[in-house]
């Protein structure tokens, strides 16, 4: 079973990660024809481009400047433990054990932007540059014309050693749309988290977002690896509704949070 998340827009790079254990991503010559690209880019292109503040814009320059592919743990971080956002809270990285953590290297990726398919222990350096960008390239108008098939294809690598060929897309629809599910080798399952509010069950996003990392982090301590393991899911009060699910969409419902 090998897990899909997103990456985070938050980032930590100040406090230490829980091990000295890394690896070193895999597409570092993609990622280092993307930071040329956007060397190119001014602070007020990128602002434009990224849709951020002036501060955030230069702060983005100095970080493609000073990028280059040699990665320690004293110039990089691992990915699980440098983002920080809603999903990681829910995943909670920072308090697996060793045995769980080794596990997460084997089931769980994360899609970037910028390095493409990251393992958890993947260093990376501090950047931003959403899947969803609009950046010009040797490939095409965006990074989804950019990665093409690379990413896919690194997933179904993945999976030549993974137990069991299921894919758990708990990624936005904004990064597995750098996926084509036409070409994975896998049964792909996509599960929907439903808030109770106002006497209705509805996506609300903030406690989505924080139930995708609770379901990885579900997946990790448990090891599952089968369909029907996956639907025994029950942290944070979320059980599974058989009635609005289907195979490819299972559905986990909450009441409604005081």
């Amino acid at each position: 079973m090998l897990i899909l998340i997103s990456p985070a827009k938050t980032l930590d790079f100040e406090n230490s990660s829980m091990t000295e254990e890394y690896s070193l991503p895999e597409r570092l010559k993609e990622s280092a024809e993307l930071i040329k690209i956007c060397r190119e880019l001014s602070p007020t292109d990128i602002a434009t481009l990224m849709k951020v503040s002036d501060k955030i814009a230069g702060l983005n320059v100095a970080r493609f400047n000073s990028w280059t592919t040699d990665f320690t743990l004293d110039n990089a971080k691992q990915a699980v433990f440098a983002f920080r956002g809603d999903v990681y809270t829910g995943l909670d990285a920072d308090s697996l054990s060793t045995t769980e953590l080794k596990s997460a290297q084997k089931k769980l990726r994360i899609l970037s932007g910028l390095y493409g398919l990251l393992k958890p222990l993947d260093l990376m350096k501090a950047y931003r540059l959403e899947m969803g960008t609009r950046l010009e390239n040797s490939k095409g108008s965006n990074l989804y014309q950019f990665w093409g098939d690379m990413i896919t294809d690194d997933i179904n690598r993945t999976l030549t050693t993974s137990e069991n060929e299921i894919i758990v897309n708990l990624a936005s629809n904004e990064y597995f749309k750098a996926v084509n599910p036409k070409k994975l080798n896998a049964q792909l399952i996509t599960p929907v988290f439903k808030d109770q509010k106002n006497g209705q069950y509805k996506v609300i996003s903030f406690y989505a977002k924080k139930a995708r990392g609770l379901m990885a982090r579900y997946i990790i301590e448990n090891d599952i690896n089968e369909r029907d393991e996956l639907m025994k899911f029950d942290s944070a009060g979320y059980y599974y509704s058989e009635v609005e699910s289907n195979l490819e969409r299972p559905v986990f419902l909450r009441e409604e949070q005081a």
